[in-house]
């Protein structure tokens, strides 16, 4: 269920990115409602900008992700996220020998994690529909490290969607999305209990490798029976 209701996230992430409204040159990283909405904005006009492209060759749309999207994800904490325990694990280690090989795991870890998520993403742009978003209204956000900023999908005779980015300011004071949470439900939660167990019986060099594999895959959107 959780793999089903990730897939949907995404697929309905790109409908955010079709229906944003504003059109803006340069992102506005220090508003994180703005920021959403501009990047969504962007990346979209691009994506129709060349179909043409796409449609002869579909890891085109890698190329667009890592340089629309990508720099407004914060993938190295959300990597973070996702690993858990793991991360205090590891800092417990007193060997420092053993220590440097698994932090440098944990780097290896978050470069094929973001290559995971560029290939993820990048597949669920070949799903595009025609679908409506709304922007919830923006907050005093001068106080806050994490933001959600709300949207709720639109599509005539279904019911509406909401859908919950979560961004948070880094220390440059930049924001920069790290989950999305649908009805409730966390996509980074639901990959930390896919990855869980794997890491814990198998270790994270294979789960390195599990997501080295999947981040090579050709660019496709798996569906609901497939794997996020």
């Amino acid at each position: 269920m959780l793999k089903n209701i990730y897939a949907k996230c995404l697929t309905l992430f790109v409908a955010l990115m079709a229906t944003a409204l504003v059109q803006a040159k340069e992102v506005d990283s220090s508003d994180p409602y703005k920021m959403v909405e501009q990047v969504a904005a962007q990346t979209f006009q691009r994506v129709t900008k060349e179909q043409n492209i796409i449609e002869k060759d579909k890891e085109h749309l890698r190329v667009i992700v890592e340089e629309e999207l990508l720099p407004y994800i914060d993938y190295k904490y959300a990597a973070y996220r996702v690993l858990g325990s793991y991360i205090q694990k590891v800092r417990n280690i007193e060997s420092k020998e053993e220590k440097a090989a698994a932090v440098e795991h944990i780097r290896e870890f978050i470069e094929v994690f973001k290559n995971y998520l560029v290939a993820t993403y990048a597949g669920v742009f070949t799903q595009y529909k025609d679908q409506k978003v709304e922007f919830g209204e923006h907050r005093p956000f001068e106080n806050e490290a994490v933001v959600v900023v709300k949207t709720k999908i639109v599509e005539p005779g279904k019911p509406d969607i909401k859908i919950d980015f979560k961004v948070r300011r880094g220390q440059d004071g930049d924001w920069r999305a790290f989950d999305m949470m649908a009805e409730g439900i966390s996509l980074l939660d639901a990959k930390q209990s896919e990855l869980h167990g794997i890491l814990r019986q198998q270790g994270i060099e294979h789960v390195i490798q599990l997501l080295d594999k999947k981040s090579k895959l050709p660019v496709q959107f798996r569906g609901d029976d497939g794997d996020a």
